[in-house]
């Protein structure tokens, strides 16, 4: 009997990357790029399925650990007089039960929450009448390459190299059950646009050197932006208070990206970028350049010798905008002027607001809320594709 032949690491590599995107029901189209069966929400979260159970299997111990402990910060529905509801930011710092606490809110989504890159701000939104966790945000640096936003704009490829550094990405936002009932999550959007949001950048990044250009650009925070996970949002849409927008809709992603791409297989590409001598195998994702990732992955397939439309998922998120100064856009495209913060709101000032508008109607038409109990929360996480998942993610995501 003839021995099978021993395949070589590239070899192995190939038959994994196709295994891989197979298992995701991706197949391939007339430019290499892929294609997905659908783009309904269900399809995309499917899509995201493996990657978020890979992402939770690294948790266990943690969830075994902290779990239940956390639990606490997290309300019962019969916890809530939507009357008496007040929103307050708390910003997370490495090392506290405020990080756990992200960290497990983070688990629900059913898309995988990344850790963001470079410049980061987080926050926990707790409710002060029983100081329970409404939700959370989380900005960091944006990508460097976003048409919708740089056309928007209206500004040259060196002008985003000098001003770039005045705009976060929301990576992570949303409200977590039972406030995501109560349109919390809308509220949750609000509150990036704060006072305290701004002031907090400027204390923290106001007065830092780039870590790549090296040179201190005194930036402001003038512009936030965020897109959507599964296509068309309902959170950002109509997200005005008071006449104010807060977000606006600014268009779609080209449908390139690299989650489908998840973090063990991205690490061996990486070792077969290391053990071929190439350079991007361990450059810093900080440091380098942006989408460090992406590059690194568009190397990596090409040494294989497959296309970089494997890049091309397809999905298109829709991309939102908020200018925390009114005149941030103009500012962005000439480099100068005053800034413009008449109609910037503190974090009272909004929670007020959103629950005028969206809360409290929201518990009057919808008061199913009140039967939810917090040990839900973990069998949102280690759920698959139950109904009590699909309809926590719907409002928070």
């Amino acid at each position: 009997m003839a021995l099978a032949p021993v395949l070589t690491e590239e070899a192995r590599l190939k038959r994994r990357v196709r295994a891989h995107l197979r298992s995701l029901g991706l197949s391939r189209g007339p430019l290499g790029e892929l294609v997905l069966p659908d783009t309904d929400k269900d399809t995309i979260r499917a899509i995201h399925s493996k990657h978020r159970r890979d992402r939770i299997d690294l948790h266990r111990a943690f969830l075994k650990d902290r779990g239940q402990i956390l639990l606490k910060s997290f309300a019962n529905g019969n916890e809530i007089d939507p009357e008496r509801i007040r929103l307050r930011i708390q910003e997370v710092t490495p090392g506290t039960e405020a990080s756990e606490i992200f960290r497990l809110a983070t688990l629900i989504w059913s898309v995988p929450v990344s850790n963001g890159f470079g410049r980061r701000l987080k926050y926990l939104v707790w409710d002060e009448q029983n100081g329970k966790l409404v939700g959370l945000f989380a900005l960091g640096d944006p990508v460097f390459n976003l048409s919708v936003r740089d056309s928007l704009i209206g500004w040259s490829a060196q002008d985003r190299a000098k001003r770039l550094v005045n705009i976060l990405d929301a990576y992570v936002l949303g409200a977590v059950p039972p406030y995501n009932d109560l349109l919390g999550g809308k509220a949750v959007a609000c509150l990036v646009r704060s006072r305290e949001v701004f002031d907090d950048f400027a204390r923290k990044y106001g007065n830092a050197s780039g870590t790549i250009s090296g040179e201190n650009k005194k930036p402001s925070l003038l512009v936030v932006t965020t897109s959507s996970s599964l296509g068309r949002s309902s959170v950002y849409n109509r997200l005005k208070l008071n006449g104010l927008q807060y977000f606006r809709p600014v268009g779609f992603t080209a449908g390139w990206g690299h989650f489908h791409f998840p973090d063990q297989l991205f690490a061996d590409l990486r070792v077969f970028l290391r053990n071929n001598g190439h350079i991007y195998a361990d450059r810093n994702r900080f440091g380098q350049g942006p989408n460090w990732r992406m590059r690194t992955l568009r190397v990596a397939l090409q040494a294989l010798g497959f296309d970089e439309n494997l890049l091309r998922h397809g999905i298109r998120r829709e991309v939102f905008l908020s200018t925390l100064a009114a005149n941030g856009l103009e500012i962005l495209k000439s480099g100068t002027g005053d800034l413009d913060l008449r109609d910037l709101k503190s974090v009272n000032e909004i929670s007020s607001a959103a629950v005028a508008r969206w809360m409290l109607p929201r518990s009057q038409r919808r008061p199913e809320y009140r039967s939810w109990v917090r040990t839900n929360v973990l069998r949102l996480i280690s759920a698959k594709s139950s109904v009590l998942y699909k309809t926590a993610i719907d409002y928070s995501t």
